[in-house]
């Protein structure tokens, strides 16, 4: 696995695209098409994710044609949340979410937090065992309006990372 830091409008491309397809692919079913064409977006487009890199403090990783994810600390909680993981679908079941969940965890514990954390659509139960194998614990329900008319209906989700020693 290669995962880079995201920095070029290229890599920004690249991650929109693979989030046209992934989240195409896997929420339609759950969501329907109108959420996820809003919630691409509103999250996922090219002008969005770049804002979230130069305003917010993400971190987006990129292994190209296969998958990414996306980092947000919280220094002063020592808390970083895994804003995104996705992994396209001909790339799953070879390790990869796993290499990208271990790559956050150590990533969280360079940067001296405790806790790594995310949410999850209730209903995407593969991705809730996924992560549940991956030592997260359901930590409570929210549900969140997101603006015309949709809301987001997921479980949070946590797990304890070890901080890098003198952190």
């Amino acid at each position: 696995m290669a995962l880079l830091r995201v920095e070029s409008r290229e890599q920004i491309a690249a991650i929109a695209a693979l989030a046209r397809e992934t989240w195409t692919q896997h929420y339609t079913p759950i969501i329907g098409p109108a959420q996820v064409a809003y919630m691409l977006e509103r999250f996922q487009s090219e002008e969005a994710i770049a804002r979230q890199i130069t305003e917010e403090g993400a971190e987006y990783y990129l292994e190209p044609n296969a998958g990414y994810l996306a980092l947000v600390a919280d220094l002063a909680a020592r808390r970083v949340w895994l804003s995104k993981i996705y992994v396209r679908e001909d790339h799953r079941g070879m390790g990869l979410g796993r290499a990208m969940v271990e790559s956050a965890a150590t990533r969280s514990a360079q940067l001296g937090c405790r806790d790594l954390w995310l949410t999850v659509n209730k209903h995407n139960s593969g991705a809730i065992a996924f992560y549940e194998r991956m030592g997260f614990r359901k930590t409570k329900a929210l549900v969140t309006d997101i603006g015309n008319g949709f809301v987001m209906d997921d479980w949070q989700m946590a797990k304890t990372v070890a901080p890098v020693a003198g952190s």
